[in-house]
């Protein structure tokens, strides 16, 4: 073992109930957590401070303090254009520094269906 700060990527621990939660998504879901958790685990910074820290993540992904009160305090990362997220907290420790997961959500989306007009009279 070192004595510098480990960096990414980083141990990620699930609480029995989000992993539980994880476990009973669909499989396409269950794909996009994994999407999610592959981006969390490799940032630089998983708390991603600063003005658009969070610009690098792909499309429908974005992360915010769960409380803005909160600054250091948990943090959600939306997913799946926000039908998804993750809450979690990042522990700095210098021996094992981890990514704790304390919820995960997903609702599928409604797809819109508009009513087809009528075939225009000739």
């Amino acid at each position: 073992m070192t004595d510098e700060f480990m960096g990414p990527p980083w141990q990620m621990d699930w609480r029995i109930d989000a992993l539980a939660g994880r476990d009973a998504l669909p499989e396409h879901a269950e794909k996009l957590v994994d999407e999610a958790r592959a981006e969390l685990v490799t940032a630089k910074d998983p708390y991603f401070r600063g003005i658009d820290a969070d610009g690098d993540l792909p499309e429908g992904v974005r992360v915010e303090p769960v409380r803005s009160s909160d600054p250091k305090g948990p943090r959600i990362l939306y997913f799946d254009n926000g039908y998804g997220w993750l809450v979690y907290s990042f522990d700095r420790r210098i021996a094992d520094p981890q990514i704790l997961v304390y919820e995960v959500f997903w609702q599928e989306a409604d797809p819109i269906e508009f009513p087809t007009p009528p075939p225009a009279a000739e």
